[in-house]
């Protein structure tokens, strides 16, 4: 796999093995180099390209790698002249290279480093098939064999990343591979940013867990600092459980490796408590982990908590350490100081944008939200608002507070209460916005559940659930709720309620006039447990208007639920022109006679002697406005479409085409 690579390495030996090798072995090494011409087009090409001159200084000033390449087997894994540019400190060469050989094939787990101490380095398999030392990613086309004069195996990687073991602030520190705990105690001493660590570890002494932190082998620690604990509480509910639920046992993340929201076992998995952790990263960059409680005690609650990674990836002898801006499992803030901390410290950043918005529209949304004793929070994520169409709403004081209102539910509503909710339909859920309703669908078991959100036309993903707070929880979501992003065409294609609608209009391509943003549409459209009651009642009917051969009927009964304007028409303002009279709405061919009723905090529509009710009212579009209903605006004549009393247009075509026929042969004849 490797000899047609080998002049790769000899130029980084042309380099660095320079006072052990004499002239003439330089010049035999560079005269291979110069003619291996299938080397020198392809891989030497890309080679000398990605060397970093900084790395072959460092090699050549340091006598044990050239002794090293010079004598012995070893493996070396080279930086790209990108990793060196975007390194801040001093890349530690011995911590680059092993006394062994391996190939990629051969990597396993982990291999020692020549560095002093002997440190590991560990290897991790990520899900496209990569191989990451660390946190580098082997670059699997640039890695290169070959034999040195001593007939000494040697192998050369390139990574798209620097190696950084873990230092000291002062040389006179010993740093003799330390595991966790180690690491713990002389952390002040350690090279951590100013990061100080004494409150955590504290705690892990005072429950007698030293023994988690001293376990030979390979696992991942995820350590608060001392930053996180200024909740003056927050120290004295970090007990075993929780200590226990920081751990990762027998498995190294590194986060560039790391699967994304992928729930891992932690040591806090029995019987009594079960909680995983996972890894996940924001558009931003920032990374993050959270913990999941989803059985928990009077003591544990269950629910998800998430904390920033500060400083990530930092190796050591029983594994990797990632410090973390907050405890994990610990619930003990309310959702009003969640939001909050946005400011405070940048604790939960994620959702920075969110506040600001609620900020800007006067302190009553906040104040609201803190009055409430149970609460669930829709929070859209920083890249939610990155829309043109939001920017002038968010001007608007009034309107921007209702739009706020529509993400604030009067309840503690997890997935799994919303999954009960459900019940095989759609959980509507009102907000404090008044007579708004959230439409929640749930689909997919454990990891692979999607839940998904609707309200005010819009149809937002939720990106994490189930941020347990005192008082409820917070659900971070794709979209802003109520600022329209999609024509009435675009949301009858994504909403699962309407599909029945918009499977009926495809067939005459009656859909089509939907995109256009130059019409104001008001469009009845009834859900598809409306269409499924029609089909229980008139089964002969329903079967033939989702026929294609049937789209001439379909066709016309669309058409009187679809209104055509200047202005599309909320329920508010219907109701309020059928106080005087009957609306006429003027529709594609004809117009729609109705009244609009509010009944119970419900809207019903009067329609040929019918009480129609609005299941949705109000769904913006971008070109309109959608009532999802409860029926059809189905008439007698719509139903009678069985035998001979409709034909399609193509039946009829046939019947013309054959009478011709007829009448001809007759003439001729």
């Amino acid at each position: 796999m490797f000899a047609s690579r080998r002049g790769a390495l000899a130029a980084l030996l042309l380099l660095c093995c320079c006072c052990f090798a004499p002239n003439a072995a330089v010049a035999e090494l560079a005269d291979k180099l110069r003619d291996d011409s299938e080397l020198s087009q392809g891989t030497a090409k890309t080679f000398r390209r990605i060397m970093p001159v900084r790395f072959y200084s460092l090699l050549e000033q340091n006598p044990v790698a050239n002794a090293t390449l010079a004598l012995r087997s070893c493996t070396i894994f080279v930086p790209t002249n990108e990793a060196f540019q975007r390194y801040k400190g001093t890349a530690q060469v011995l911590y680059h290279m092993t006394t062994a050989a391996f190939s990629q094939s051969q990597l396993k787990t982990s291999v020692t480093s020549d560095m002093e101490g002997n440190p590991p380095l560990y290897i991790t398999n990520g899900r496209n098939g990569d191989i990451y030392v660390n946190n580098a990613r082997i670059i699997p086309s640039l890695s290169v064999e070959l034999t040195n004069r001593e007939g000494k195996r040697q192998v050369m990687h390139i990574i798209d990343e620097v190696l950084e073991p873990l230092t000291a602030k002062s040389s006179s520190t010993e740093m003799n591979n330390m595991d966790a705990m180690q690491f713990m105690r002389v952390a002040d001493q350690l090279n951590l940013g100013n990061r100080t660590l004494r409150t955590y570890r504290t705690q892990v002494t005072m429950a007698k867990k030293e023994s988690l932190f001293e376990s030979p082998g390979f696992h991942t620690f995820l350590v608060p600092i001392d930053e996180g604990f200024k909740h003056s509480t927050r120290s004295g509910l970090v007990d075993a459980k929780v200590i226990d639920g920081h751990v990762i046992p027998n498995t190294v993340i590194f986060t560039a490796a790391s699967e994304h929201d992928e729930p891992k076992t932690s040591a806090a998995f029995e019987d009594q408590i079960k909680v995983t952790v996972s890894f996940f990263k924001q558009k931003d960059g920032k990374m993050y982990v959270k913990s999941n409680t989803f059985l928990g005690d009077a003591k544990h609650k269950e629910g998800v908590v998430l904390a920033e990674i500060v400083k990530a990836n930092i190796p050591i002898k029983n594994g990797v350490v990632h410090l973390i801006h907050r405890p994990l499992m610990i619930i003990d803030t309310t959702v009003t100081q969640f939001l909050q901390f946005l400011t405070d410290n940048g604790e939960n950043g994620a959702l920075r944008k969110f506040y600001e918005v609620i900020m800007d529209a006067g302190g009553g949304v906040l104040e609201g939200i803190n009055n409430l004793s149970e609460v669930t929070i829709l929070a859209p994520s920083n890249e939610a608002w990155n829309i043109s169409s939001i920017d002038n709403i968010v001007r608007d004081r009034k309107k921007m507070t209702d739009i706020l209102n529509m993400h604030i539910i009067k309840d503690r509503l997890n997935v799994e209460k919303i999954r009960q909710k459900n019940a095989n339909l759609i959980a509507q859920v009102p907000t404090v916005n008044n007579r708004t309703f959230l439409y929640f669908n749930v689909r997919g078991e454990g990891a692979d559940t999607v839940v998904t959100v609707e309200g005010g036309g819009v149809n937002a993903t939720v990106l994490q659930a189930d941020v347990a707070q005192t008082n409820g929880f917070v659900h971070i979501i794709d979209r802003v709720l109520g600022v329209p992003h999609t024509t009435v065409l675009g949301k009858l294609q994504t909403d699962p309620m309407m599909s029945d609608t918009y499977r009926m209009g495809q067939f005459s391509h009656f859909n089509d006039q939907l995109n256009n943003t130059l019409r104001r549409y008001t469009y009845f459209v009834p859900r598809d447990k409306a269409w499924q009651k029609t089909e229980l009642d008139y089964p002969s009917a329903h079967k033939k208007l989702f026929m294609r051969d049937f789209y001439y009927h379909s066709k016309n009964l669309l058409e009187r639920h679809l209104v055509i304007a200047d202005h599309a028409y909320t329920m508010k303002e219907l109701v309020q022109m059928s106080l005087t009279d009957t609306v006429v709405l003027q529709t594609f061919r004809d117009s729609l006679k109705v009244k609009i009723e509010e009944e119970a905090g419900q809207y019903v529509i009067l329609w040929n002697y019918k009480k129609i009710n609005v299941y949705r009212p109000d769904v913006e579009c971008t070109n309109g406005i959608i009532h999802v209903i409860d029926a059809p605006l189905l008439e007698e004549k719509d139903i009678v479409v069985s035998g001979g009393s409709y034909l399609p247009e193509s039946s009829i075509c046939i019947m013309l085409a054959n009478l011709i026929m007829i009448t001809v042969a007759k003439f001729l004849n």
